[in-house]
């Protein structure tokens, strides 16, 4: 795929929106990507609806999908407009077969939605950025990020705490800029995401040799990051060993990398970022004290999105606009019974939940107004179901009855239709908590992570669905 008049490759990445949360992976200027449920795959997508091998993306000058005889379909999802008239389509890929597709189209691969999409520029990675900076409306906000650009300008080392999705890494990375270190490199590492020996050879490095897959010497990331800045993300997960050699990195500045023999001086500034109370974690042994009181030269707090209401109607604003841009759209307008139901809503995701729910309204929506019910803010859970047209309804499926005159009959639809569904959406996920529990072998953290939902929510979902928590083991 390149851009108009020009023979260099437009970037792209591959947006998946499943179990209420959108991940992003890079796709190459051409190849096959393959997708689907097991680990095999290029890019794996952990749901039930997904088969193990589902499809095949043909990536390069012309972009297609190929379905690989998968149990629950591929289907694209296709506007088409003629005159003032915008209709519909939904084609049924056959397996085995391959469909073109174009940027922004709609992809249901089972349950799960893929669309592909321009990459987006690191600087504006994160929810609700313009040109990198992020949107401060809340008066309490406005203050932190005061105190911040202050902190940026010291050599000290930052905790920042504050909910899942609440907006960390962001504040980190306006620390970096604000900061002497500014053109120097921002590296994060979530220390949640990896094993105790991947983590380790990821901060530190390794020698060649070091263990069996250590082929050829790889620096740490804290030698990568010389004259910048690491921002050590969900530091209350380090382990107890990790947490030693850490200590130590901070009082030495210097590494030592994984089977080396001398140490390596190095010239970083550390930021971390937790949801937990580190202080109670202390107390209760579960982190050092002497890594708590190295890592927490200042400590700034986020408050969670509920109490910075102020900010939501910007937030989704950017974000609908960056999504409706990315497919081609201009910007949809945001309905006010719409910015009233966000407003209302508690975003126990923050704002990555916030932009989940808005970039799914605009992929779905298809329309110039974001309506209350393309939010599915009460399925935020489940991944979402394009509708299936009349024309393809399958025979298995009866066709939805003809909706009588008045507007009795067309509320009362809709009333059953959220129902149906959100009856659905509660089997599925809590069909999804097992499984993730079964995946993880019973760890919750873990589960959560591989969910995309934020820990308390996991655990709250564990007690309303009537699911046993899981006792730890004990050795």
């Amino acid at each position: 795929m390149t851009s108009p008049g020009n023979d260099a490759p437009i970037p792209l990445e591959l947006a998946v929106f499943a179990a209420g949360s959108t991940a992003r992976h890079p796709l190459p200027a051409e190849g096959r990507v393959s997708l689907g449920r097991g680990r095999d795959n290029d890019i794996q997508i952990d749901d039930s609806s997904v088969s193990r091998r589902h499809a095949i993306l043909h990536l390069g000058r012309r972009l297609a999908i190929e379905d690989l005889g998968s149990a629950n379909g591929t289907r694209l999802r296709r506007d088409r407009t003629a005159g003032a008239t915008t209709k519909l389509l939904e084609l049924q890929l056959e397996q085995g077969k391959t469909m073109e597709l174009s940027v922004g189209d709609a992809v249901n691969v089972g349950s799960a939605l893929i669309v592909i999409l321009p990459r987006e520029p690191a600087a504006c990675a994160a929810a609700g950025q313009g040109q990198g900076e992020p949107v401060v409306r809340d008066a309490a906000m406005q203050r932190l990020y005061a105190l911040a650009e202050r902190v940026a300008g010291a050599p000290l080392s930052v905790l920042l705490l504050g909910e899942t999705g609440a907006g960390k890494e962001v504040l980190a990375e306006h620390i970096h800029r604000r900061s002497p270190r500014a053109n120097g490199p921002f590296l994060r590492l979530n220390c949640a995401a990896l094993s105790e020996s991947l983590l380790e050879s990821e901060l530190f490095g390794h020698e060649k040799g070091a263990f069996t897959s250590a082929a050829h010497a790889k620096p740490g990331l804290l030698e990568t990051a010389e004259k910048g800045t690491v921002l050590l993300d969900e530091v209350g997960e380090l382990p107890p060993s990790i947490q030693v050699k850490l200590l130590r990195v901070l009082e030495d500045r210097k590494v030592m990398r994984v089977g080396g023999l001398s140490p390596r001086s190095i010239d970083v500034r550390f930021i971390s970022a937790t949801n937990r109370d580190l202080a109670a974690e202390v107390r209760r042994g579960a982190f050092r004290e002497d890594l708590f009181f190295r890592l927490n030269g200042i400590a700034l707090t986020i408050p969670p999105l509920r109490e910075r209401v102020a900010e939501i109607e910007p937030l989704a604003r950017a974000i609908a606009a960056r999504t409706a841009s990315a497919l081609g759209r201009p910007a949809p307008a945001l309905a006010p019974e719409t910015l009233a139901a966000l407003e209302a809503h508690r975003w126990p995701g923050n704002i990555r939940e916030l932009r989940n729910v808005i970039e799914r309204a605009v992929v779905l929506s298809g329309g110039d107004t974001l309506l209350p019910e393309h939010l599915l803010l009460d399925a935020a859970a489940a991944p979402p179901v394009l509708p299936a047209s009349p024309e393809r309804a399958s025979p298995e499926t009866p066709a939805a009855p003809a909706r009588a005159a008045g507007e009795d009959a067309g509320a009362a639809q809709p009333a059953q239709s959220a129902r149906d569904l959100r009856s659905e959406i509660d089997a599925l996920e809590r069909r999804r908590i097992v499984d993730a529990l079964e995946r993880c072998a019973g760890n919750q953290t873990q589960a959560a992570a591989l969910l995309g939902m934020p820990r308390r929510t996991f655990v709250a979902r564990l007690d309303a669905y009537g699911i046993p928590r899981p006792r730890k083991r004990r050795s």
